[in-house]
């Protein structure tokens, strides 16, 4: 057979062929593969139904320090982590007298002096004249009490005028530039560095902070419950506060308060709660501090040891509750009557035993 007509002939024979087996290739590849059934078993387990609350970890009672007088900030003797007592120096506060009122304390004290020269002169008149026989005891006496009112009123002048420019009255043992701790604990802040000018607080302003001190050994939890796990729990519950700083430690702890309004936060209202903390003993170098964002799980209610499903293997039908029980070579489909549920593993009432294999339903 001649070349040019050979050729053709395998061109031919080749589409003849290959034609076919394409085609019978991508229809094999094209059919849907059968997944072989997910099978699994009921076994015996916990189920813990638990709302989570967000929050973090503060002292009970944390007391901010502040001035008595207004002025700078001239001296720091503690600053954050020191240990302080009751009445332990804080700081020092030097006074900045106002103009105005300064001018008015010298004044009242020259006055005083002046009131108080002219009651000792009219005082040695009056004695002269007792003694002539000329002016009578009474009229003494008189004059004697007079002497020590004005002496009283120049000592209270003074004082005056020490408070306004000093901000003390050394007289009387009260050093108001002094700052002092009021509790015992820990400092925690220090806001205002030395140089700063401070305010005193009085009715109409709070003052400036100086510092914070609290009890580090009185921890509590505050967190946010949703509205909708509020009802469901109460004072007096066990809880497990996890610390962001070591996820694998949880610290047990007791609801001893829930707020009773509730406050609106992105739209969902939540309600503040508050749980007395165990505290760990410290050895193992860890330390507790204030402000450390955390989560508490407060167990709501709690199956030991039942018979349980993962929630995957059931499906619904109507208000019936079904799962696929294998029989023989297939399956068919079984009532149950489930209790407790966590949201991944539901208790099991009736319908299906420990014994039985079961299938995850398919779609």
């Amino acid at each position: 057979m001649k070349r040019d007509k050979i050729v053709p002939a395998l061109v031919l024979g080749l589409l003849f062929v290959g034609v076919p087996a394409s085609a019978a290739l991508l229809w094999v590849r094209s059919r849907p593969v059968e997944a072989p059934p997910v099978l699994a078993q009921p076994e015996v387990r916990d189920v813990v139904l638990k709302t989570v609350a967000t929050g973090s970890v503060v002292p009970r009672n944390e007391v901010a320090i502040k001035p008595r007088v207004s002025g700078i900030l001239d001296r720091l003797h503690v600053e954050p982590g020191d240990l302080v007592t009751a009445g332990q120096l804080i700081a020092d506060i030097r006074v900045v007298p106002d103009s105005a009122r300064l001018a008015t304390a010298r004044s009242g004290v020259r006055e005083a002096e002046i009131r108080l020269n002219d009651a000792q002169r009219e005082r040695d008149q009056v004695a002269a004249l007792v003694v002539s026989g000329a002016a009578s005891s009474t009229e003494l006496a008189r004059v004697e009490t007079t002497l020590k009112l004005r002496a009283q009123e120049l000592d209270a002048a003074r004082t005056d005028l020490t408070i306004v420019r000093e901000g003390a009255n050394r007289a009387a043992g009260q050093v108001s530039t002094s700052v002092r701790s009021t509790v015992d604990g820990m400092v925690l802040t220090v806001p205002m560095k030395e140089g700063a000018s401070v305010i005193e607080a009085n009715t109409f302003n709070e003052g400036t902070t100086i510092g914070e001190v609290a009890d580090m050994g009185d921890l509590v939890f505050e967190g946010l419950v949703d509205e909708a796990e509020v009802g469901r729990i109460r004072e007096g519950m066990p809880l497990s506060v996890v610390i962001a700083a070591w996820p694998d430690e949880t610290l047990p702890g007791t609801l001893e308060h829930i707020s009773p309004k509730g406050v609106d936060v992105q739209g969902a209202i939540q309600f503040e709660i508050r749980a007395a903390l165990t505290l760990p003993d410290g050895g193992d170098g860890r330390f507790v501090r204030a402000g450390m964002s955390a989560n508490a799980d407060i167990v709501l209610d709690r199956r030991a040891a039942v018979l349980t499903i993962n929630e995957a293997l059931l499906k619904f039908d109507g208000d019936q509750t079904l799962v696929e029980v294998q029989q023989g070579d297939g399956f068919a489909d079984r009532a149950v009557q489930l209790g407790l549920s966590d949201g991944i593993h539901a208790e099991v009432l009736d319908g299906i035993t420990a014994s039985d294999t079961l299938r995850r339903p398919e779609g």
